[in-house]
């Protein structure tokens, strides 16, 4: 179970998104230019503009699993009236596999936060009942509820889960005369 000290836990994702879990299952986010995401870490909006490779473990080709990403600090932290907003939802992922292998329900849209520091976090589900019928337009991207979503889809508690920080990239270079 998680402790005090849980950087999901120090970072509020557990609580503004998650309730507490047990980690179960182990999964690799990786960047291009080989940015693996570890919880807490800052990243630049340039650094995550494409898809992310998203390594699953277990070890059960016909064990499913639901990756969504969110953001709980939209539009800004210090008002977070689109809370959650849905950045990418792939369901029917099979296990030692990732994303590629699974159904997009949701495509992938790079974070470009505007004010403030944001917190960008990949929850993975197991799949209670094998591969699930998800309707795309029942969710949208503001206000999205992780655990309703796990609720109306019988996902249970989370099996993993990761986030970083990103803000707004500041221009580059001087003044030019």
């Amino acid at each position: 179970m998680m402790t005090s000290t849980d950087p999901l836990v120090v970072g509020g994702v557990v609580g503004d998104v998650l309730d507490p879990f047990t980690r179960s299952i182990s999964m690799r986010v990786t960047y291009s230019n080989h940015r693996e995401v570890f919880n807490g870490l800052e990243l630049k909006p340039s650094h995550v503009s494409s898809i992310p490779r998203v390594d699953v473990g277990g070890d059960d080709l016909r064990t499913f699993f639901t990756l969504i990403m969110v953001d709980p600090d939209a539009p800004s932290p210090s008002e977070p009236n689109m809370r959650e907003y849905l950045h990418w939802l792939v369901t029917d992922i099979p296990a030692t596999t990732g994303p590629s292998f699974g159904r997009e329900i949701v495509s992938y849209e790079s974070p470009r936060p505007t004010m403030g520091i944001h917190r960008y976090v990949f929850v993975l589900f197991r799949q209670s009942k094998g591969r699930q019928m998800v309707d795309a337009t029942e969710w949208p991207r503001q206000n999205f509820n992780t655990r309703d979503f796990s609720v109306r889809f019988d996902l249970g508690s989370p099996v993993a889960a990761l986030f970083f920080n990103c803000q707004r990239q500041a221009g580059c270079g001087g003044r030019r005369i």
